[in-house]
């Protein structure tokens, strides 16, 4: 797997720039993940302190570094305004794989934002770091996030039943997997 430590990624779509996280995001993220329908399908806390968005940024901003995932902010590429976060949240090295996760502020909502974040991500992950599968999850009712993925050129692979424990209660995962064999160019 090749991952360059010295140089962040950042990706540039029609509508979107995709950077490196950084504490100056603090504000703008907890606002962002503070919204409870922006969290309400994920593990983030219904109401998360400061306390936790820093150390989440933290994390995200270590994470490429070391070579473990990458984390961007999505921002419009004219205003610059903060629209929100996808990361590879892991990168499993020996099985050349990544998980994707993202947040996305409602007012981007229905727009195909998050499709066209995700599919520079997944095009990111395939070519610059040599990724062969790239895995994301989404809990049953989550039909908006299903639609981003399948655009992005995933495919729905299966339900794990009751996954994981957070927000006091066990999840189903619907499991969603895009292979670098998948793509059509």
């Amino acid at each position: 797997m090749v991952l360059s430590k010295d140089k962040f990624p950042t990706l540039v779509t029609e509508r979107l720039r995709l950077r490196e996280a950084s504490m100056d995001d603090r504000d703008d993220f907890h606002a962002l993940i503070s919204i409870p329908e922006v969290t309400r399908f994920s593990n983030w806390v219904d109401t998360p302190k400061m306390a936790q968005i820093e150390r989440s940024l933290r994390w995200m901003i270590k994470i490429f570094p070391k070579g473990a995932g990458c984390s961007w902010i999505i921002e419009d590429r004219v205003s610059g305004q903060l629209l929100g976060a996808i990361r590879f949240n892991s990168f499993d090295r020996r099985a050349r794989c990544g998980e994707l996760g993202y947040e996305l502020h409602p007012s981007a909502w229905g727009k195909g934002l998050m499709s066209e974040a995700a599919r520079a991500v997944v095009r990111c992950g395939f070519d610059d770091f040599s990724l062969n599968r790239i895995e994301a999850w989404t809990l049953p009712g989550n039909t908006a996030s299903d639609r981003v993925l399948e655009k992005a050129g995933f495919q729905y692979e299966g339900t794990l039943r009751q996954k994981a424990r957070f927000k006091e209660a066990f999840h189903d995962f619907r499991m969603f997997g895009c292979l670098a064999g998948d793509r059509q160019n």
